[in-house]
């Protein structure tokens, strides 16, 4: 009998373990939120927005801290809600929508299609914070003008002081980041036209 007792005893401990393992807490759900920017005149009319492409190290669920000195820092249970590339292309023509208010700005990968005046390709080579907890956004964009058939490249380099402590800190500040890059292709719409 005490052997069996012991059995049971053990099961019911592996039993335990095994259900506290796979109850651990489920990730944190972040988003980019869009920020507000001055509206301007002068754009072309349909402007797409391509989808957005990532540094390999930033295409992931989980939230990259930081890349300085060769080293990842991940936030293993802070993830974006939706990927990271769709949900910046998706930001960014919400911004790009409110900036400039007599331009149709489309997302490339949503449903709507239409013969676009101006196309955005953006990249986007750095999205975390550096040693000093300053966020960085590195990003390199070009926009192709239809009727000028011509095109306007410009490197971004935005550093955005920290505006909070730990992962909601940091997603305010990529927010704030990704509103400036908003600002900046604005202007280079209204000026390349």
């Amino acid at each position: 009998m005490t052997r069996l007792r012991h059995h049971r005893v053990a099961l019911f401990g592996l039993l335990t373990l095994t259900i506290t393992a796979c109850s651990s807490s489920p990730p944190a759900l972040y988003t980019i939120s869009p920020v507000q920017g001055q509206a301007q005149t002068g754009a072309p009319h349909v402007i797409i927005v391509q989808t957005i492409g990532l540094a390999r190290y930033l295409d992931r669920s989980q939230i990259v801290k930081s890349s300085e000195a060769s080293r990842l820092d991940v936030l293993n249970n802070d993830w974006w809600g939706e990927p990271l590339g769709a949900m910046l292309t998706r930001v960014l023509a919400e911004e790009l929508t409110q900036r400039l208010p007599q331009s149709t700005v489309i997302n490339e990968a949503g449903a709507v299609t239409a013969s676009p005046d101006a196309v955005i390709e953006i990249d986007v080579r750095r999205l975390d914070e550096d040693a000093g907890g300053n966020l960085i956004l590195l990003a390199q964009a070009n926009i192709n003008f239809k009727s000028r058939k011509s095109s306007v490249l410009r490197n971004f380099r935005i550093v955005v002081p920290p505006s909070g402590t730990g992962t909601p800190g940091q997603v305010a500040a990529i927010s704030a980041a990704v509103g400036q890059l908003a600002d900046g292709l604005a202007m280079m719409l209204t000026a390349g036209r």
